[in-house]
């Protein structure tokens, strides 16, 4: 990276989703931005193609159903003219409730948006030390390289903070046995867009029991196994007790068996992976099982006893900085203001959540570039509430997190009072953090820049 700089010129390095949406707004607010992508010169151990925004894990951002938080970072996200949740529109796959996407039309409608932006300068390579004299986004994400890495935590001053993750199997669409698996929907939502798959209970105990034996990918050697809880592999699931997966992602409330009319015992679903709807991913089945295990363990499941497997599960290391010793809520360094960083490497966890991050940092390092004050999101909102959870949390037990209400400044008394309804509550909460989102992006001016500019 010995390239010159001009005064508003900005460094992005990492093309996942967090990069693409800082380099995407810091180019849309007049910024010449180099975006830095290791991959084809270098690959990851999760990453199989050389596509912008590439997905490794599920094709889901999660809820897009109004009134939840997951609904509310999306919709301001939407309203601040982010790249990636335009294109996830483009895109989207039958999900029920849930915004998925065909994750190969996904990746390729953001490389092409990235290749055809003038002000941003596409190259490929790695990146192993970090500019001290330029504007720079470290975007790379719970993949970092080695050598990446080795700079950053210098930089931050802390040990190595990391937790593994697991990726689900794809299976082809025409290898499910469909006069098993049925097509429905939890509770009706979004119509018949998931295939079902029901289990009785002897059919349940011989799958628990055979997954509890079933061999696994040894983690690294001498180092503590850290999961994230939100997204743990099933066959830790399975330990924790029998149950325990069906009240899990094996819960078959909401779906009705047509065969017998009532609920099955437990239930996997299936989710449509593109918009051929060749290829169907398995719910909430990450996992790290050996190929052959998986293969042996999951035909278990019923419809699913002759299935082809496009992918199987898989498991990587994910790493992140201790974000509250080192980061404001502009996602700048405290100590380098001229650093700024986003996505999951700061301590946020999921797709919408790690593009928030990028939103943020791409605006703030536009600004920075322009001479003009930054910005710290309204805490009241869904991307101020991660700002300030990665910047202001507790040092010493920081974890990754998702958005939540529960990072939200609870509602005025008299606003609880008249909400006595969780659900209403939760739209109240909603719509008032999107009020309070609105004004902001008008009294600071983002709004009508970024739409001018597109």
């Amino acid at each position: 990276m010995n390239r010159t700089m001009n005064a508003d010129q900005i460094n992005v390095v990492g093309g996942g989703l967090a990069g693409v949406e800082a380099a995407w707004q810091a180019a849309r607010l007049g910024a010449q931005v180099n975006l830095y992508e290791m991959r084809p010169v270098r690959q990851t151990p999760a990453h199989r193609t050389d596509k912008l925004a590439e997905i490794v894990c599920s094709n889901s951002l999660k809820s897009d159903e109004p009134g939840t938080a997951s609904y509310l970072l999306k919709e301001e996200l939407r309203q601040g003219g982010s790249l990636v949740l335009t294109a996830a529109a483009q895109t989207r796959v039958p999900a029920g409730a849930a915004l998925a996407v065909d994750r190969e039309k996904f990746a390729e409608l953001i490389t092409e948006h990235i290749a055809n932006e003038p002000r941003i300068h596409l190259i490929r390579e790695e990146v192993t030390t970090i500019p001290t004299d330029e504007i720079t986004i470290i975007a790379t994400g719970p993949l970092s390289s080695d050598a990446l890495t080795t700079e950053i935590m210098k930089l931050t001053g802390s040990d190595q903070m990391y937790f593994y993750d697991a990726i689900a199997p794809i299976v082809a669409a025409d290898s499910i046995d469909t006069t098993v698996a049925f097509r429905a929907a939890r509770y009706d939502k979004g119509g018949d867009d998931y295939l079902n798959c029901p289990f009785d209970e002897d059919q349940y105990a011989r799958f628990y029991s055979e997954l509890l034996e079933a061999k696994s990918v040894p983690l690294q050697r001498f180092e503590a196994t850290r999961w994230f809880e939100a997204c743990l592999p099933i066959e830790e699931l399975a330990r924790r007790g029998v149950d325990t997966l069906r009240f899990g992602p094996m819960k078959p409330v909401g779906l009705r068996d047509p065969r017998t009319g009532r609920e099955p015992y437990a239930a996997v679903q299936l989710r449509q992976e593109n918009l051929m709807a060749d290829a169907y991913s398995l719910v909430g089945f990450q996992n790290h099982l050996r190929y052959g295990e998986q293969a042996r363990v999951l035909r278990l499941i019923p419809g699913l006893q002759n299935v082809e497997f496009l992918q199987f599960g898989q498991i990587h290391r994910n790493t992140y900085i201790c974000s509250p010793r080192v980061l404001q809520a502009t996602m700048q360094m405290r100590e380098r203001p001229n650093l700024f960083f986003a996505g999951q490497i700061t301590g946020v966890e999921g797709y919408v959540e790690s593009v928030a991050m990028g939103w943020l940092a791409g605006v703030n390092a536009a600004r920075l570039a322009a001479g003009a004050e930054l910005l710290e999101a309204p805490v009241g909102s869904a991307t101020g509430a991660l700002a300030h959870y990665v910047s202001h949390a507790d040092a010493k037990n920081f974890q990754p997190v998702n958005i939540t209400f529960a990072l939200l400044p609870p509602l005025p008394e008299l606003a609880r009072r008249k909400a006595r309804r969780k659900r209403e509550r939760r739209a109240l909460q909603v719509e008032l953090a999107l009020k309070e989102w609105a004004e902001w992006l008008e009294q600071n001016h983002t709004r009508q820049e970024i739409a001018r500019a597109i």
